[in-house]
């Protein structure tokens, strides 16, 4: 008889020190297979189920990142519906909320291992087929990859590639794509990609990748054996532009979702590392393809931007704001993107109340911006607007102070919030 593993025991009965942070979630199983900064604490998810004025049964989540809202679902009994539309988070997402044969995994691990020591690649072929700057020797002395690093990581892909178990492929895959950025010469965060220091003198060795891409594997398989077992093992993965997939939806019982901030900041660009070297991008098309599809948070693609909605004063006042120092800002479209990014998301808000249990709940985490001083209050807007569409504001509860960008001073002047509307 097998016993179901709690969302207590899955979270190791940690205290949260305060909402909206998604610190600690690093040592968590399944979700340390690669740590995301941005995503929020799985306490959130039980809270909205236990907050929840009708019996929640399922659950949507249109801006699925790392799968924290799907995995703590099953966890709690309640079946998830998940939209990603990056490719990269979505097979992550997949093989989090899989089931696997125990018997298999560490045979095909070992199998690995073995085959990528004979296995041979054409390391200048690979070259051509990622941008300039990934292989040494890269572009004006800089590259994301040493030479023998880069011939270790493609062996193991090239040898996963070779495994018959589709769902363990999937699995290695994306564990190889986890330990990318550890095993580079740069770092990712809020602000993009960067050199770390003194990464020339500290060139990665091929077993460094043996050994950490071994680790991440062991650490996984240790995951699945003990975590396995959830109260519920149903999930609906949908990959793709959430705008247009929201409409295959059925009902919903509770809606929870964090989208992209309107910071400019694209998100593509923190996993570019990942969807290059396991091929899901393979050219620039690709690259811009998968831009295109997400929502207009940022300028980084060229694109034709919606009018902003009407029914909130405080988007109006802001879009004059941004109007009226136009001349000054870092890219001309900034404007649009910002009018854009709430017509879509208000648009995806409408389709997920027409099709919204009575009396359930949508949770939105969403976090300020500023341009040139004048300051977005998304959560306040978001507010404005979804009133006139008939919901009624739940909660308002400020989370934490974010820094904003340097070139807008730096400083802790941007709230994160969470929004409960009711239906």
């Amino acid at each position: 008889m097998n016993i179901n593993v709690t969302f207590e025991e899955w979270i190791n009965n940690r205290n949260l020190p305060y909402w909206g942070t998604n610190f600690g979630t690093e040592a968590i199983a399944f979700q340390r297979w690669r740590h995301f900064k941005e995503a929020y604490a799985p306490e959130i998810v039980k809270r909205a189920i236990l907050e929840s004025e009708i019996p929640v049964k399922n659950c949507l989540d249109p801006f699925g990142g790392s799968g924290t809202t799907a995995l703590a679902c099953q966890f709690l009994g309640v079946a998830p519906t998940t939209i990603e539309v990056n490719p990269y988070l979505s097979d992550l997402i997949q093989a989090k909320l899989e089931r696997y044969d125990f018997s298999t995994l560490s045979n095909d691990l070992g199998a690995v291992v073995k085959r990528s020591y004979s296995i041979s690649i054409n390391i200048d072929s690979i070259r051509e087929s990622l941008p300039p700057t990934f292989i040494e020797p890269g572009v004006k002395g800089r590259w994301i990859f040493d030479a023998e690093c880069a011939i270790r990581i493609f062996k193991i892909l090239a040898a996963i590639d070779e495994l018959h178990n589709v769902k363990n492929k999937k699995l290695f895959k994306i564990l190889l794509g986890g330990i990318l950025i550890d095993i580079s010469n740069v770092k990712v965060n809020g602000k993009g990609r960067r050199y770390k220091k003194n990464w020339v003198n500290n060139r990665v060795m091929p077993e460094k990748v043996d050994k950490i891409f071994q680790l991440s594997v062991t650490n996984a398989i240790s995951d699945i054996t003990l975590y396995q077992q959830r109260k519920s093992l149903e999930y609906n993965l949908l990959t793709g532009d959430s705008r247009q997939l929201i409409n295959k939806v059925s009902e919903i019982d509770l809606c929870i979702f964090s989208p992209p901030d309107p910071n400019s900041f694209d998100y593509t660009d923190v996993y570019n590392v990942e969807l290059w070297v396991l091929g899901y991008l393979k050219n620039a098309f690709d690259n811009n393809k998968l831009r295109k599809n997400t929502l207009s948070s940022h300028v980084q693609t060229k694109r034709v931007y919606s009018l902003p909605p009407k029914s909130s004063k405080s988007l109006d006042s802001t879009m004059k704001g941004l109007e009226n120092v136009k001349s000054d800002l870092w890219n001309k479209d900034i404007p649009s993107m910002v009018g854009a990014y709430f017509y879509e998301l208000m648009n995806m808000i409408e389709t997920i109340k027409s099709k919204m249990s009575p009396n359930s709940k949508l949770w939105m985490i969403v976090g300020d911006s500023k341009y040139q001083g004048i300051y977005i209050p998304v959560a306040t807007i978001l507010v404005e607007l979804a009133t006139s569409l008939g919901f009624t504001v739940d909660t308002i509860e400020a989370f934490r102070s974010m820094r904003s960008s340097a070139q807008q001073g730096g400083r802790k002047d941007l709230k994160e919030t969470l929004v409960v509307l009711k239906n």
